[in-house]
């Protein structure tokens, strides 16, 4: 049996295999239990294997890699189109299989176990963060309710925790006994993420690529590392513009004849990169033309005319651009404005 191209509909327990010929006939169309891919993938000769990028998609693209197989990893908003009538587990395969044969189709590149385990660490410093913030705002909604208020940053906070900490008329004890827990939440979630913050630096001096990213304005430790492991090999992407589309950094467009219309960007592709670079490029803004720092007309210009929040956007369009030639070219940055 002849097999060209095979897609691969991943599951947690039962996969679906369906494969095509040179010709593009299906000759393959077959279930399997997930103890069984590895021995039936070793039995088939090298062929081309297309899975949607979800969950575990890494993991076996690195395995069937492993076997001789060449991986492609397809974004599943892509495959979605080619999904005839009813959605089932063979249909997908059908459809990523028809997917990859797409002249004009753009693959997602294959994660090592170092880059996915520099992920796990960005992925878990994310999530506590938000626990963090949640907590804050849970302390300072339920001081309000007792008539104790304070400015929003840091400072304002670190004083509502001294309220709570020490004896402080009208907060009856009740209400302090819930509230300690609250603040003893917020200080336990903040030692844990100087700690992961410190494990990412760590990781991010030991990698060249992350080291040289970290020299582009508003791009620091945790957006370089974050970019490095997320991206891989950046020469997978033609140009820089195609990689600030991959980020969805791009306007949207609607066009027809020579009518052409451009909107806010498309906010596709990884939402946690394009937030480091968003808020990369406000450091910039806040930063430029401050004491000791020499102003960059254009972005002084542009905030002017469009705004903080466009000119920010614009400014993390650019910055993308500029990792990317740094991750494709292996330079480092040259510009002359510094933060």
């Amino acid at each position: 049996m002849e097999v060209s191209m095979i897609g691969l509909d991943l599951a947690k327990r039962v996969f679906q295999v369906h494969g095509v010929d040179g010709a593009c006939r299906e000759v393959l169309s077959k279930r399997l239990r997930r103890g069984q891919v590895l021995a039936f993938f070793a039995s088939l000769p090298p062929s081309v294997i297309g899975m949607e990028a979800c969950a575990t998609a890494h993991y076996w693209a690195r395995e069937l890699g492993s076997l001789g197989h060449e991986v492609r990893l397809v974004p599943p908003s892509y495959v979605k189109k080619y999904v005839r009538r009813n959605k089932t587990d063979a249909a997908d395969a059908r459809a990523i299989c028809e997917a990859m044969r797409a002249p004009d189709m753009h693959f997602v590149p294959i994660k090592s176990m170092t880059q996915q385990s520099v992920l796990v660490l960005h992925r878990t410093r994310e999530l506590l963060v938000r626990q963090r913030t949640m907590t804050a705002n849970a302390l300072r909604a339920h001081l309000a309710e007792f008539g104790m208020i304070a400015p929003q940053g840091g400072t304002g906070l670190a004083s509502l925790l001294a309220q709570v900490r020490d004896p402080t008329p009208g907060l009856p004890e009740e209400a302090r006994a819930g509230l300690m827990l609250l603040a003893s939440q917020w200080d336990a979630l903040k030692d844990k993420i100087r700690a992961l913050e410190r494990r990412i630096i760590v990781w991010h001096k030991a990698d060249d690529t992350s080291r040289r990213l970290a020299t582009i304005p508003g791009i620091g430790p945790l957006g370089a590392s974050a970019l490095a492991a997320s991206v891989g090999d950046a020469r997978v992407f033609k140009t820089g513009r195609h990689f600030a589309a991959w980020l969805g950094l791009t306007p949207r467009e609607w066009s027809s004849g020579l009518r052409r219309r451009q909107g806010r960007i498309t906010k596709r592709g990884d939402d946690y990169l394009r937030r480091l670079l968003v808020l990369g490029a406000h450091t910039v803004l806040r930063h430029n033309g401050a004491a000791g720092h020499r102003p960059d007309r254009w972005l002084t210009a542009l905030q002017a005319r469009r705004g903080t929040g466009r000119a920010a956007v614009a400014l993390a369009n650019k910055r993308a651009r500029i990792a990317w030639a740094i991750m494709a070219r292996g330079e480092v940055y040259r510009g002359a404005m510094a933060v």
